[in-house]
């Protein structure tokens, strides 16, 4: 008998997670379901070190190699080659080794009997938005071109993913080597100047007191403040991972002005970019949201989406359930709207991701425009003012050398 984490929903549409003892992922669903209850997703409740595990196994399929996998598996399909036969020539040639034995794996299962969603599923490296959207292509038999929606969709989110990262790098290193060069004087600089001040037994003036007494008299108050620190940022971390927590600490993000805004446009693009490729593919709407909902990292907006699904579910439309929950843009939801009426949804959500797409980029390009020169301005008066504290009382001994 193992555990399972489930996430249900139930008849109210209420989205919850809760542990669900069986002797299988199967039965766990099956008497979730007895229950009526509506299953998202169960997972074995694996230990700390298994979960790191599953983890560490998902990051060594990056998304370049996965993206050239999927355009080698294409061409091989779309050559008139069967699956089982694609599968086979990958499992020793594919451009990456590290996905090699995942191939032979999946080849392995589909030689047993079992469908190509299924053994992707199975093999537990890649997303469940591949795995819906193979299983959409294998029941409208149209797998090729789902595959081809799914390649577009893969280049355009590593794209972005790749052009936020790059965005990034400079401050971060900024702030890196900013830090790096003021521990060093607070650590080894200032106190051996301490010392050498201390053994004149010269009056201060009042800069150089200020930074002594901070670095070197009160030291451990400022290491047991850091560490304070660290350890709430910390436990706020934990927090933010259960889903009562992540939910509550992703409102309270979302507000900040600009910064929170960006952030919440930028999983709306996921989404909507997500789900337009499920519908283009041919996944029926409820099952494309509550795939969708399981690709987003925010708690908030994958519970948004979740709860919403259960009202589409129940025959409510899309923008007003998504609506109802007062999270989503009203932008996104009145073009969501007209897609809706206009039978074009699917193209319409494309449009939405484009849009917060380039919203995302041109702020996260003006922010660093700000950052950059504000890191460099504050780091630099403040190793000004540490440089200068310390060389104060030189100046002020020539000086009176000079008398």
């Amino acid at each position: 008998m193992g555990e399972f984490v489930c996430r249900v929903a139930d008849a109210s549409g209420r989205v919850f997670s809760q542990v669900e003892a069986a002797g299988t992922l199967d039965e766990a669903k099956q008497q979730l379901s007895n229950r009526g209850l509506y299953v998202y997703s169960v997972e074995a409740r694996n230990s700390l070190v298994s979960g790191m595990f599953n983890r560490s196994r998902r990051r060594q399929v990056s998304g370049s190699d996965f993206l050239i996998l999927n355009q080698q598996f294409n061409t091989l399909i779309k050559a008139g080659l069967p699956i089982l036969k694609s599968l086979d020539l990958l499992s020793t040639r594919a451009t990456s080794p590290k996905l090699r034995p995942v191939v032979a794996q999946i080849r392995d299962r589909v030689r047993e009997g079992k469908s190509l969603s299924e053994a992707v599923e199975e093999s537990g490296v890649f997303s469940k938005v591949y795995s819906t959207a193979i299983l959409a292509g294998e029941k409208s038999g149209n797998l090729s071109g789902v595959l081809e929606y799914y390649i577009a969709y893969q280049k355009v989110s590593t794209g972005v993913r790749k052009k936020i990262a790059a965005t990034l790098v400079y401050p971060i290193l900024l702030i890196t080597v900013a830090t790096i060069i003021v521990t060093y004087l607070v650590t080894v600089v200032i106190p051996k100047f301490a010392l050498l001040y201390k053994d004149l037994g010269s009056e201060l003036p009042g800069p150089t007191k200020l930074l002594i007494s901070i670095t070197v008299d009160y030291r451990y108050y400022l290491l047991a403040f850091v560490a304070a620190v660290m350890v709430s940022i910390f436990l706020l971390f934990m927090w933010s991972r259960s889903e009562e927590g992540g939910a509550a600490f992703d409102r309270l993000k979302f507000r900040i002005p600009i910064i929170g805004d960006t952030m919440l446009k930028f999983q709306v693009a996921q989404f909507s970019r997500t789900l337009a490729t499920l519908l283009t593919g041919g996944t029926p709407l409820v099952s494309a949201l509550a795939t969708a909902s399981d690709a987003i990292t925010s708690k908030l907006v994958r519970n948004t989406v979740a709860e919403s699904t259960q009202m589409v579910r129940e025959g409510e439309s899309l923008h007003a359930a998504l609506g109802s929950k007062d999270v989503m843009p009203d932008l996104a939801l009145d073009m969501i709207e007209v897609g809706e009426s206009s039978g074009a949804l699917a193209p319409m959500l494309t449009s939405v991701a484009e849009f917060y797409e380039d919203e995302v980029n041109l702020r996260l390009t003006a922010m660093v425009a700000l950052i950059e020169p504000t890191i460099l301005v504050f780091m630099g008066l403040l190793v000004a003012f540490i440089l200068i504290s310390l060389y104060l009382p030189i100046f002020s001994f020539s000086a009176t050398g000079a008398h």
